[in-house]
């Protein structure tokens, strides 16, 4: 068998830390079925799925049970302006994998303006940072999931498309890509977007009231609703 060395092989609710069944975010069918059955990863797991469906809710607790900055950064980030986070990172137990790295970083799209701030805030002592406030909002992501995003580690996004046009998408996949091909990576994503969504090898859990189902890309309902519109658009506009 070959050896698995991206960091975190299943996610499972801490035994010495259950969480209340009746308590949000328990009661979210996604988390649900963790915390009842866990989870095992692969090096890349792609989430989609509706607003509020919960896959923002599983990727931020992965992320805060990692270590990693709950509104981005890396392990060693200490960045927080409001705190919203849901408390399932306190009560996810992550399996590693043996000889694993323990870097990583987490994006989200929502909170990267505070975080520009406080990397500026903080400067890095080896060089010069990246003037992140002084670019547009998707080539600061990008420039920052370039810069950061190396060599093996744990890569956590929240849905990363709203800061993207089509061809930055496309430039996120490349780098995420050559992460994976290069071993010792491992990438966990939600998104809206079914260009994201076909990360190659990536395996794909549908987010609903059903909780987490495996699925292929040309299956997604995301997919085939994005195909259903392109091919008409006037017959979804003229109800609205």
């Amino acid at each position: 068998m070959a050896l698995r060395t991206y960091p975190v092989r299943r996610l499972a609710e801490d035994p010495s830390n259950v969480l209340d069944r009746s308590r949000w975010p328990a009661a979210l069918p996604p988390v649900a079925q963790i915390l009842n059955q866990g989870l095992d990863l692969g090096p890349a797991t792609i989430l989609v799925g509706e607003n509020g469906s919960g896959k923002s809710t599983v990727v931020e607790a992965v992320a805060l049970a990692y270590g990693l900055s709950p509104e981005g950064g890396s392990t060693g980030a200490r960045h927080t302006t409001r705190p919203t986070e849901s408390v399932l990172g306190d009560h996810l137990q992550l399996v590693r994998n043996a000889g694993a790295t323990r870097r990583g970083y987490f994006l989200r799209a929502e909170t990267m303006h505070g975080l520009y701030t406080y990397l500026e805030e903080n400067p890095r002592r080896f060089a010069p940072d990246i003037p992140f406030h002084d670019m547009s909002h998707g080539e600061s992501f990008l420039q920052l999931a370039a810069d950061r995003f190396s060599g093996a580690g744990l890569w956590v996004l929240d849905e990363p498309e709203s800061a993207l046009s089509f061809s930055g998408c496309l430039s996120l996949l490349s780098v995420l890509k050559e992460l994976l091909a290069g071993g010792g990576s491992q990438v966990i994503m939600s998104t809206h977007s079914p260009l994201l969504a076909a990360l190659p090898g990536a395996t794909i859990l549908e987010v609903g009231p059903w909780g987490l189902r495996s699925r292929s890309w040309a299956d997604l309902e995301l997919v085939a609703n994005w195909r259903a519109f392109l091919d008409s658009p006037e017959r979804y506009l003229r109800h609205l």
